[in-house]
């Protein structure tokens, strides 16, 4: 008969890749059971979009075959989103994490990659919302293939419920004008919309919500930056000079308001020809990378020029929903389980504050 304290001892040996402690002392292990010669147990991660869980399971077989050579090892993956939030905080009290998706000028795909990126995160089995934050040209009602002004109920505390499309929870302005009719607001009208989108809306509990922010330092910015606490900024940037001259004060903007920046995301980076094959740097290279580095955070991916994309938000059916298995579609994807990875190592770094605090 195998011993639970064997298993255990083996799996202390497995070391979690990045928050750097092994999984029993993380109490990562839950619901260890043994039957003959059946060890069956899940791995309890910090988020479902986890991009090394297969290291782990791979890992922890090893481990426990080193002890018992002849058993048979069933492992499964449970989450425990870690929350960003570790003060009360009334406005959002159950989501766990706040990210907005920012870029210096307009028309480098911000809202394409923020549309992606959450349904990428749902995808991979988190709770999602998505508030489309850019007043002033709401794409989000398009990009989600709402053909006609959908109807926004209110439940019995009078609070707006979010509509749902592609397992993803939303709002937007969009849903309440008519397509013809411009918003002709002052900052602060625009800023007071994105704040009730915040307040008086019933978001249920979330992993995470996203913010599609509208491009530049303005007041919806300032206004999102000191409502929430923001876990973080995801930002959207192209190639060449110009993207990076506009997005750095977007940056600067942020850093001023205590806003991390979580990675940057580099668009419209290459075109491959289809006859060829060969890659084009149309808006030049590196610029994503040298933003990365400026700002110490990492250059979460690199996403093509492909006519798919653009179809696939004109149409309403982005593409990781429409082909979630085509090439292009997995680059989102890699992007929302790396950018799920920095927000666990963020939180995860945050707990262990005030246990340093309380030693020391």
């Amino acid at each position: 008969m195998y011993n639970e304290n064997d298993v255990l001892s083996a799996l202390k040996n497995v070391i979690e890749p990045d928050l750097k402690r092994d999984l029993v002392t993380l109490n990562m292990i839950k619901n260890l059971k043994i039957d003959s010669n059946t060890i069956t147990f899940d791995i309890e991660l910090t988020t479902p979009a986890c991009p090394l869980k297969d290291k782990m399971k791979g890992d922890c077989i090893n481990e426990i075959k080193k002890v018992y050579a002849d058993a048979k090892v069933e492992i499964n993956f449970i989450a425990n989103t870690k929350s960003s939030n570790t003060t009360k905080q009334d406005l959002l009290p159950k989501v766990k994490n706040t990210i907005a998706v920012v870029s210096g000028k307009g028309g480098v795909g911000k809202s394409t990659v923020a549309v992606n990126i959450a349904i990428a995160l749902s995808k991979l089995g988190a709770k999602v919302g998505l508030i489309d934050c850019d007043v002033y040209g709401p794409s989000i009602p398009i990009m989600f293939g709402f053909t006609s002004r959908p109807m926004v109920y209110e439940n019995e505390n009078k609070k707006m419920i979010p509509l749902e499309k592609y397992g993803i929870k939303l709002m937007s302005i969009g849903f309440f004008l008519d397509e013809s009719n411009p918003v002709i607001w002052r900052g602060p009208m625009a800023s007071g919309a994105v704040k009730q989108f915040i307040s008086d809306v019933e978001w249920d509990e979330l992993d995470y919500l996203v913010y599609d922010m509208p491009p530049g330092t303005g007041d919806i910015q300032l206004t999102l930056a000191q409502t929430i606490p923001l876990t973080g900024a995801l930002v959207v940037t192209t190639p060449q000079a110009v993207s990076l001259a506009d997005v750095r004060k977007s940056i600067s903007m942020l850093k001023k308001v205590n806003v991390d920046i979580l990675g940057v995301v580099e668009n419209m980076s290459y075109f491959i020809a289809p006859d060829t094959g060969k890659s084009y740097d149309i808006f030049g290279e590196g610029g994503g990378k040298i933003l990365a580095e400026e700002n110490n955070c990492e250059l979460l991916g690199k996403i093509p020029i492909d006519p798919r994309i653009r179809v696939g938000g004109d149409k309403g059916a982005p593409i990781v929903y429409e082909q979630p298995d085509i090439e292009h579609s997995k680059v989102f994807i890699n992007i929302a389980e790396k950018l799920a990875q920095v927000i666990s190592i963020k939180n995860y770094e945050k707990e262990q504050i005030p246990k340093l605090q309380i030693e020391l």
